[in-house]
């Protein structure tokens, strides 16, 4: 899996492990910022150079197609995601499932406004712990280390980032969807 690829599984995985606490239903936008990985931090740069080095219009044109699925670059390399969580998924308290890598979560512990989460994919294999720190039902923070084997070597990722409800109305993003069972 390229870089940018793994990154946005990741970010996905760990953005939806934040709904499994209570939290207001609608659109949210989660940004967050990858750290001790090298190569990503070398893929990110990357990608800005080569955003920022665009004629303005087929930057307009880049940034609206990743707009269209709520991705966004922001300052510092930041990733900035917006999710639909509805009502039915905020009632559950639940951690949204996956549909990329054949990834499962799990809740390790809560305790008063922070949550402890870890996860594991299959493809590629990759594992991970991360810690929530909310704050109300429309904003938290998060941590996250994930671990895994690119190119024979094990290889460490940080993840720090920051989630906060937006609207009610969610607009065109949709809501995260579940695999189907195989």
């Amino acid at each position: 899996m390229r870089a940018p690829s793994r990154l946005l599984t990741c970010l996905l995985l760990c953005s939806a492990s934040a709904f499994a606490q209570s939290t207001a239903p609608g659109l949210w936008e989660m940004q967050t910022k990858v750290g001790g990985n090298p190569e990503m931090d070398k893929a990110m740069a990357e990608m800005q150079k080569q955003l920022a080095s665009m004629p303005p219009a087929q930057r307009k044109q880049m940034e609206a197609m990743m707009g269209k699925n709520g991705v966004g670059i922001g300052a510092g390399g930041a990733v900035s995601i917006k999710m639909c969580i509805t009502p039915e998924m905020a009632a559950k308290s639940e951690l949204p499932s996956h549909t990329e890598g054949d990834c499962t979560s799990t809740i390790t512990s809560r305790s008063g406004n922070t949550l402890k989460s870890k996860f594991a994919c299959k493809n590629p294999p990759t594992t991970g712990e991360g810690t929530y720190t909310f704050s109300g039902d429309k904003a938290f923070a998060s941590k996250m280390v994930m671990q895994s084997v690119r190119n024979g070597k094990p290889e460490t990722m940080t993840m720090e980032g920051q989630g906060k409800w937006l609207s009610a109305d969610c607009g065109a993003v949709k809501p995260i969807q579940a695999p189907a069972k195989k």
